[in-house]
């Protein structure tokens, strides 16, 4: 019976040892699995780090690589919009040379086209006045007085005509018609030189003689000092004829449109041989003041009164002398000027 307990003790005890060893070599086992499952955890997150490493290298690679591209792009970029500007400023440099070319040939082709003296006083143009009035004076004679003055030309170079009528009651008209050359001498007087040629009534008692004569003419067409509009002529003519005149106006004006003009003119004879002649010296002087009113600058009715002088005719064998005469002078007109 104690045999039989030993040995089931013996056997028990090989069975623990057994078990033990058992337990143990599976508990070695499943710690070197665990070590090895551990290893290859550790291989694991070290080969996915590394592979993480080296994609963020990669990624970092390529960033760099994007970034140097993209920076290299920007280069080109920048480098291309360089010499796009550089060529668009080329371009528009050329262009501007073109231009200036263009303007320069332009001005030039203008310039020999174009007539500067125009803008200088060199353009034509031509101005006409007529004047019509009927005249009265003290001894109720009355006198049809017509004046048209004609003047085409530049600033510098004007051709006048100069045409003067005279109808008075009863007799036929008298008439003298100038035709001048006027060349500029300063900014406010021409020279004048031309012809005149005159056709006088002589009412004798019994009878009417006409005569037509031609003078030479040379005088001054400006405006004097205050602003007094003068025409001076001196006259050389047939039979010793030598005499001087003088006309002269200025305007004052008392509104826009109604205006006083002041006039003087003279006549001196300083020579007449002729069959009709009149006195040397003072022929004849007349002064006054004319009131217009410009209803346009076209038509300008007026009214006058003055004074004149006449010194008479001189003896000769074909009339008698007169007496000088003194009388007012009355008038009403209108004056067109186109």
């Amino acid at each position: 019976m104690h045999n039989i307990n030993l040995f089931a003790k013996t056997v028990l005890s090989i069975s623990v040892c057994c078990i033990s060893t058992v337990g143990l070599a599976a508990t070695e086992v499943h710690s070197a699995h665990a070590s090895s499952a551990e290893i290859a955890t550790i291989a694991a997150q070290a080969d996915t780090q590394s592979h993480q490493s080296h994609q963020s290298h990669q990624s970092h690679q390529s960033h760099q690589s994007h970034q140097s591209h993209q920076s290299h792009q920007s280069h080109q970029s920048h480098q291309s919009h360089q010499s796009h500007q550089s060529h668009q400023s080329h371009q528009s440099h050329q262009s501007h040379q073109s231009h200036q070319s263009h303007q320069s040939d332009s001005s030039v082709q203008e310039s020999q086209s174009h007539d500067h003296r125009k803008e200088h006083g060199a353009q034509v143009y031509a101005v006409s006045t007529l004047d019509t009035q009927w005249q009265v004076n003290d001894h109720a004679e009355g006198v049809l007085k017509s004046k048209l003055q004609t003047r085409i030309g530049t600033d510098e170079n004007k051709l006048f005509v100069k045409i003067h009528s005279d109808k008075q009651e009863s007799q036929a008209t008298e008439y003298d018609a100038k035709l001048l050359y006027s060349r500029m001498i300063s900014d406010f007087w021409d020279v004048q030189a031309g012809v005149r040629y005159r056709h006088e009534v002589n009412q004798q008692e019994h009878q009417t003689d006409r005569e037509d004569k031609f003078d030479a003419v040379f005088g001054l067409h400006g405006l004097a000092p205050y602003f007094f509009e003068t025409d001076a002529y001196f006259y050389l003519g047939e039979d010793q004829y030598a005499a001087l005149s003088l006309e002269t106006t200025r305007d004052l004006l008392l509104t826009q449109k109604l205006i006083a003009q002041p006039y003087l003119d003279v006549d001196v004879i300083l020579q007449d041989d002729a069959k009709y002649a009149k006195k040397t010296g003072l022929n004849r002087a007349a002064v006054g003041v004319e009131m217009r009113y410009e209803i346009s600058k076209n038509i300008m009715p007026y009214i006058s009164a003055g004074y004149e002088y006449t010194k008479g005719d001189q003896h000769t064998d074909w009339q008698s002398a007169t007496d000088s005469e003194q009388s007012g002078l009355y008038a009403i007109g209108l004056r067109f000027r186109f």
